[in-house]
């Protein structure tokens, strides 16, 4: 049941996990001043002592944006093992986007200010001739008699970003990106040469 308190009655997790900062923290400020009514329909999640479970970095931009009230829904019957799984879950990100449908119907300066985060290609973009593509390594293809291992992460879990990072993974062409285009062209690389893995990660060893 969703029920209106004082925001002052709210106290914030110290133990969530999940951060935003910086600017992304700002476009998060700005949607709920914009945006408010988006708080009833999904309000911030407490437990029997006000503490948050869900919402914890929307509290704190309910703050910058100066409310006084805020919808919650109260979880008083969950466990103290189930309201640490739920901070979790809550904040785990399933699924891809699928950004061949957002490129076509959606204006992708609205997805920026709502907090969506594009491929950073706008500049180059802006820079190119009718006609021209960026220059992006293509990527390789998995042919027999090729040997590979598959690693599995969750879509836009701290996994997945781990992994991304650790594998130093970059952007790459699939048919190549012009000027004007939709950008379904460019994806992530999920497959590497073993010699390419060990130069990778020799070169990352080497900083530390």
């Amino acid at each position: 049941m969703i029920e209106k308190v004082k925001l002052s009655e709210v106290k914030s997790n110290p133990n969530n996990p999940r951060l935003i900062k910086d600017e992304k923290f700002s476009k998060l400020v700005k949607s709920i001043k914009e945006f408010p009514k988006m708080l009833e329909i999904r309000p911030i999640v407490v437990n029997e002592d006000m503490i948050v479970l869900g919402g914890n970095m929307r509290l704190k931009a309910c703050k910058e944006a100066g409310l006084k009230e805020i919808p919650i829904i109260k979880a008083s019957d969950l466990t103290e093992e189930q309201q640490k799984q739920f901070i979790i879950k809550d904040n785990v990100g399933f699924g891809e986007w699928d950004w061949d449908i957002l490129a076509n119907e959606w204006d992708l300066q609205d997805l920026e200010d709502w907090g969506l985060e594009i491929p950073n290609l706008d500049d180059e973009v802006d820079e190119l001739e009718d006609g021209e593509e960026i220059e992006l390594p293509q990527s390789v293809q998995v042919e027999p008699p090729k040997e590979y291992i598959l690693i599995m992460a969750e879509p836009n879990s701290v996994d997945w970003e781990d992994l991304k990072e650790t594998l130093q993974l970059k952007m790459v062409r699939r048919g190549g990106y012009k000027k004007g285009s939709a950008f379904d062209a460019v994806s992530l690389e999920r497959v590497l040469e073993w010699s390419d893995l060990k130069e990778r990660i020799n070169a990352d060893s080497s900083t530390k």
